[in-house]
């Protein structure tokens, strides 16, 4: 299969997270990024930049998606918000269920709505695809979500940067 067909089954299972997935594609064609609603199709784990790059050993943002890409085996989209860079880690929404690390870096789910990029956002300005999906239906998976935000927590209290 072709990348612009891979990219157009990849859209269309996004936007059917939306009630009115025409809505999504619409938001995409006008902003670039459309609202979707979580804890349906998908949940998403936030996760502060410092404690993704703190496990990861690295401030530089193409090796931290390189590792991401690797580690997660999924989508991964980043946020620069008023209080700083935010990575969210998509993944099944009943994971979020069961999400122990609410503290460290929350699971977000049912009511709640995220920022999701067009597929071709993978850089800045604005809210980008750190880790494009890379079939419908990807997702990270949340054992390793897990792992690398214990990973963040513990090396940052211990001062590690």
């Amino acid at each position: 299969m072709d990348a612009r067909a891979t990219n157009r089954f990849i859209s269309e299972w996004l936007a059917r997270a939306h009630p009115v997935a025409a809505q999504a594609h619409a938001e995409w064609a006008n902003q670039g990024v459309a609202l979707l609603p979580l804890g349906g199709r998908f949940a998403a784990v936030r996760m502060r930049a410092d404690m993704v790059f703190a496990a990861l050993g690295s401030e530089d943002p193409d090796k931290a998606a390189a590792a991401m890409a690797d580690l997660l085996a999924g989508p991964v989209i980043h946020d620069h918000r008023s209080t700083g860079a935010t990575y969210y880690a998509l993944i099944q929404a009943h994971a979020g269920m069961v999400w122990a690390h609410e503290e460290a870096a929350p699971c977000l789910g049912q009511g709640t709505y995220l920022g999701v990029p067009r597929i071709d956002r993978c850089e800045p300005p604005g809210t980008y695809w750190t880790v494009r999906p890379r079939y419908d239906g990807n997702l990270c998976r949340p054992r390793s979500v897990a792992l690398l935000v214990q990973a963040g927590h513990e090396r940052l209290a211990a001062g590690h940067n």
